[in-house]
């Protein structure tokens, strides 16, 4: 969606456009948007219209018009207080006052960009008198074309001659760059050069003996975020901040070279070339990209594609080349210096396994892996696509090196150097192929890409990458079931001469607190000449497991992996020393109830259910509360469940688990359950040198405690490691974690927390010890708790229509009273009617709840998460009533101020000398609105001493005013009583009773009632809405605090009390009580009214005579 505002003359090609509403406004302004249903009105643009249009028009004609105009008003006021009252969440379009804006509603097209659709290709063939001139090498080498694989699968063809994210450069000494790059906003990652191709037509009705016509897309980026589609955005030229894209269309020729096994595509383009500035130093040539200033663009035809492709697709033979080069000369402006294209074929191309003998030489002797077992089942090609594919793996440091700097800190067969312990460094499996035999003999045959990817680079772009460098391996060899060994032979960027590497792969079944990889593997140097020594020490690496996947790999196998306890000697040595013997330990194990075991007839259901209330992810922080850090506990295997949520694959361990139901028959010490897991941190603080922890241990069910020991992974340099004879498989388990979880029941009497305790039994000298760390949790939720919240929001919308059916009945009570009492209608406050009218519209308006509000706003949030909850008609039914409810209110609360404004204006026609001696409500305004600006002050001044409650989580410092001004505002609502208060003191009632007890001793129950309810009911703070989106559900940001569930009540209390004594007192009685001594708080008494009670009881009486009604309308 689009919309335009301008203060000036409308350009004449957007009053003409058939698309476009046009509307004019109050300043004569227009306003334009789309032409959309206008019942889809409420969802798609909101509008303001004024209430009158005086257009300059011949008298004659003003007045059909400005009927015309109202008429038209009337109606779009209709539809936008329909979309008011049935929309929660109204969308306010912003109009600018100066030239036009654009507002784009959605973007979901390129990054940063408008989103369009993807038009059709433009397939055109009337150059190719010009292909054929500019073309001549190339089909003065072509052979005859076979057409027939063409013709078979078009679609097909076109794809495999297409690629992805491949590389292009042009020389470094060059001096006519093709592409700027706008380094304003670029991160940490350098930005990558790269390029696809698509294939958009082939031309075979008019193929000749030795091409085909052909069609495609060329799309050259710099970029550090955002990776190439294979369509690319619509514009040809694209800039913004850390992404520049070009886009060239081409038309040419597809031909095949028998003499050099090449496909080879000719081609010519055209596009927009961002043009350069001939004045601009040569290394920097685009001084507009500094300034921001608009692209100056070129029209350029000049452009020759030369795309070399392999026949087969084998091993060493994958990889695509080519150039891009400008037929312009130079200093010709169009003209760039010569861009070369690297790419491989893409995974729809066929792959030949040819390479048996370098594999047969490479995989000669079986290797074999110690201490664990290893997948040997049927179905190894969809398990490994599984586990490999689109995931980084980790590479493990060389800490069993043994040699000097440059053989131990080589990157394996990968053309880098580094420390030895490879940190940050990761590994992609690319373009997998296997295939598995057809016969009985369990062997299939793989080939892949490996890719390193080092630490300054984008982990996500650079694992998409095609092209091969010194970073990448080509691999093909056998995985055989006798062994569960895949080994193939690697080949450094994929060339024949380089072939001196092997890399063996396993899939483990069996998991431990030192082995928690679903897929481990190693690459080793291939010595041809036994009297060389390697060039590179065994480099490994491998995939952690995720136990949210583990039902995923092995889903359609028969293979059924478990978990080895080896660690729960050394927890139960950690359970004595932080054991706690003392008279509160025993009041907490026989009040408190924590996560444990439920009786249930399927008891891996039990132990998948504890599994995941003992898992959660939430914001940590240490005892300084300074900036926090992602924290986050998985559990991975609990007794002999392994995995979450898994029941089919675990059908075999059902024996095992029967003792698990019956809790009745556990001792204390049975009830200690082994238990593996993996805690996480990242983000925030760096705590010591590891950001994964990997546990095993022991969890007490009466203390709700974990016992574990903990294994890091240590990464520093292979010197260190090779130092540390302590190490366990390269890992670290001298350390000590302590999980304490918050209680289920009794939660008000503990903190709903998560506490965690990390020490290190190392010395202080040793250079892998670490200080002891404590962290301390946001609020942590049980799996029925969330239930509990779930419900909660239908509990509260019930408690919303009783208590405004409740405000209802009060002012309709309030009413019924006052036409009885018409002498007492004009002591009513109108401030204090117009802040009940300005409570209730303000949800009507804005789609926030009329009460409840802390609860509706953490409601909303944590509806959005639950499905179930949105599609249920029950809670749609109680939102529209309590919408409906509100607007009766709305309605009666304005009836009630026309019968109190009526009431005044009788008195003033009847007392027209003295106007001054009708109750009036200026100096009630102005009283009132400079207490409230005194406490608004207050809250403001006070608010930076309340927003270092959760350390790093608080509200932005943008919009905190608005925070607060939203929650003074329902503390106006809550205090309505005291323009009242200070009216009756003003005007000297004198024992009238203008408000009837029901009514304003009713309304400030409803008032005070949420505070009530969340003091008694709302005590726990909701884990999913601390943080700086959710500031107005932080109890310690808002009037919804506990000690603001005391206060507020307490004072709107003492308001009403003071009603009731005025309405009971007359004022001299009242004076007298608050003198003390010769100090008075209230003036004497003024005679300013005395005429108005006179007056208004004379209406009273002339109202009961029935010469006039103040109930007319």
């Amino acid at each position: 969606m689009q919309v335009f505002s301008t203060k000036s003359n409308i350009p004449q090609k957007l009053i003409t456009d058939p698309n476009l509403l046009l509307f004019p406004t109050l300043n004569q302004s227009f306003h334009l948007c789309p032409k959309i249903n206008l019942s889809g009105l409420s969802s798609s643009c909101l509008f303001f219209f004024p209430f009158s249009f005086r257009p300059k028009t011949s008298s004659s004609s003003s007045s059909s018009v400005n009927v015309t105009m109202k008429t038209l008003n009337l109606l779009l006021l209709i539809f936008f207080f329909s979309s008011v009252f049935f929309s929660s969440f109204p969308v306010l379009a912003a109009f600018s006052e100066l030239g036009y804006s654009t507002v784009y509603a959605e973007s979901t097209g390129t990054i940063g960009g408008e989103y369009e659709p993807e038009p059709s290709p433009k397939i055109s063939y009337d150059r190719l008198t010009e292909v054929r001139r500019n073309c001549k090498s190339v089909l003065s080498s072509a052979s005859e074309l076979n057409i027939d694989p063409i013709s078979r699968d078009l679609r097909k063809s076109k794809k495999n001659l297409s690629f992805r994210n491949g590389d292009w450069s042009q020389l470094p000494a060059g001096d006519s760059p093709i592409l700027p790059f706008d380094t304003t906003n670029i991160t940490s990652s350098k930005p990558l050069n790269l390029v696809s191709f698509r294939v958009t037509d082939l031309d075979l009705p008019h193929r000749t003996k030795r091409y085909v016509g052909v069609n495609g897309v060329l799309l050259l980026a710099i970029t550090t975020f955002s990776d190439l589609t294979s369509r690319g955005g619509v514009r040809e030229f694209e800039l913004w901040p850390s992404h520049t894209q070009l886009k060239i269309a081409f038309q040419g020729v597809y031909v095949e070279n028998d003499n050099d096994q090449e496909r080879v595509l000719c081609m010519l383009g055209e596009t927009m070339l961002p043009s350069r500035e001939t004045n601009s130093p040569s290394d920097h040539p685009w001084r507009w990209v500094k300034e921001h200033d608009a692209p100056p663009l070129l029209q350029d035809d000049q452009i020759r594609l030369i795309l070399r492709y392999p026949k087969t697709f084998t091993l060493t033979k994958r990889v695509i080349q080519g150039e891009v080069k400008s037929l312009n000369q130079k200093p010709n402006l169009k003209y760039f210096d010569k861009i070369s294209i690297s790419s491989q074929l893409s995974k729809s191309v066929q792959y030949s396994f040819v390479s048996d003998e370098l594999v047969s030489k490479a995989c000669d002797k079986n290797s074999t892996i110690s201490g664990i077992d290893v997948y040997k089942g049927k179905g190894f090609c969809d398990l490994l696509r599984r586990v490999a594919s689109n995931a980084p793996l980790t590479v493990l440091p060389n800490w069993k090196c043994n040699g000097t700097q440059a053989f131990c800190g080589k990157l394996g067969p990968f053309g880098s150097n580094g420390d030895g312990g490879f940190k940050g460094v990761s590994l992609y499996m690319q373009n997998i192929h296997c295939q598995e035999a057809d016969d009985d003999n369990a062997v299939a045959k793989v080939s892949a890409v490996f890719r390193a990817v080092r630490p300054d680079e984008n982990l996500y772009l650079s694992g998409r990458r095609s092209a091969l460098d010194n970073m990448t391996v080509t691999a093909e060899g056998v995985w055989k079931a006798s062994s569960g060994e895949l080994c193939m032979v690697a080949c450094r960027r994929g060339q024949a001469d380089l072939c001196n590497a092997r890399v063996c792969l396993y899939i483990p079944t069996t998991f431990s607190i030192r082995q928690r990889s679903i897929l481990v593997g190693r690459f080793s140097c291939l010595i041809k000449d036994k009297n060389l020594s390697p060039s590179f020490s065994p480099l490994s690496f491998e995939k952690l497991v995720d136990p949210m996947d583990m039902q995923n790999y092995f889903q359609s196998t028969v293979t059924h992996p478990f978990y080895s306890y080896s660690k729960t000697d050394e927890a139960g040595g950690i359970l004595e020393r932080n054991q706690e013997f003392s008279f509160g330990t025993i009041i907490k194990k026989s009040v408190m109830k924590f996560p444990k075991l439920e009786d249930s007839e399927d008891s891996l259901s039990s132990l998948s259910l504890l599994a995941e209330d003992l898992t959660f992810h939430t914001p940590a922080f240490t005892d300084k509360k300074t900036l926090g850090t992602n924290f986050g506990m998985d559990v991975l295997s609990l007794g002999p469940l392994f995995g979450l949520f898994w029941r089919s694959s675990n059908d075999s361990i059902q024996e095992q688990t029967t003792p698990y139901r019956t809790k009745d028959q556990y001792t204390e010490k049975q009830l200690l359950l082994n238990v593996s897991a993996q805690i996480s941190l990242t983000g925030g603080e760096a705590f010591g040198n590891f950001s994964k922890i990997y546990l095993e241990g022991l969890y007490d069910e009466h203390t709700g405690r974990m016992y574990l020991v903990g294994c890091r992974d240590v990464r520093a340099s292979w010197e260190v490691l090779s130092a540390s004879g302590d190490l366990e498989d390269g890992l670290d388990c001298l350390m000590d974690v302590v999980v304490s979880y918050p209680p289920i029941k009794s939660r008000w009497l503990a903190d709903p927390t998560a506490k965690v305790s990390i020490s290190s039994r190392r010395p202080d000298d040793d250079p892998l010890y670490f200080k002891p760390l404590k962290l301390k949790t946001t609020p942590v939720f049980y799996r029925r708790q969330r239930e509990d919240i779930l419900s909660r929001a239908g509990v509260e919308g019930i408690l919303r229509v009783l208590t405004l059916t409740f405000s209802i009945g009060c002012i309709t009570s309030q009413l019924f009273y006052i036409r009885t009492k018409t002498d007492l209608v004009p002591f009513l406050s109108l401030v204090m009617l117009g802040v009940q009218a300005l409570g209730y519209s303000l949800p009507l308006i804005t789609g926030a709840e009329a009460l409840f509000k802390r609860k509706a706003a953490s409601g909303t949030a944590y509806e959005t998460p639950s499905y179930d909850l949105q599609r249920s008609q029950w809670f749609n039914v109680i939102d529209y009533t309590v919408k409906l409810l509100v607007m009766v209110c709305f309605l009666l609360t304005l009836r009630l101020c026309q019968k109190v404004w009526k009431s005044r204006v009788r008195l003033v026609t009847r007392t027209p000398q003295e106007p001054y001696r009708v109750p009036s409500d200026k100096r009630v305004l102005l009283v009132s609105l400079f207490l409230h600006a005194l406490g608004y002050i207050l809250a403001l001044v006070l608010h930076p001493a309340r927003t270092q409650v959760y350390g790093g989580y608080t509200p932005a410092a943008t919009n905190w005013w608005q925070t607060e001004t939203e929650e003074y505002i329902g503390l106006v609502q809550d205090f309505f009583l005291l323009p009242q208060v200070i009216a009756n003191f003003i005007w000297q009632i004198d024992s009238k009773q203008p408000l009837r007890k029901l009514y304003y001793l009713g309304i400030t129950l409803v008032r005070l009632f949420p505070h009530v309810y969340d003091y008694l009911i709302g005590s726990v703070p909701d884990p999913y809405f601390i943080g700086e989106e959710h500031e107005f559900v932080n109890p310690n940001l808002d009037f919804f605090s506990k000690f603001g569930d005391v206060a507020i009540p307490v004072t709107a209390v003492l308001l009403a009390v003071i009603v009731f004594v005025q309405q009971r007192w007359d004022y001299d009685k009242l004076s007298q009580a608050l003198s003390f001594g010769r100090f008075r708080i209230l003036p004497s008494r003024s005679v300013k009214y005395e005429r108005v009670k006179s007056e208004s009881e004379m209406v009273s009486g002339v109202s009961v005579n029935g010469n006039h009604s103040d109930n007319e309308e």
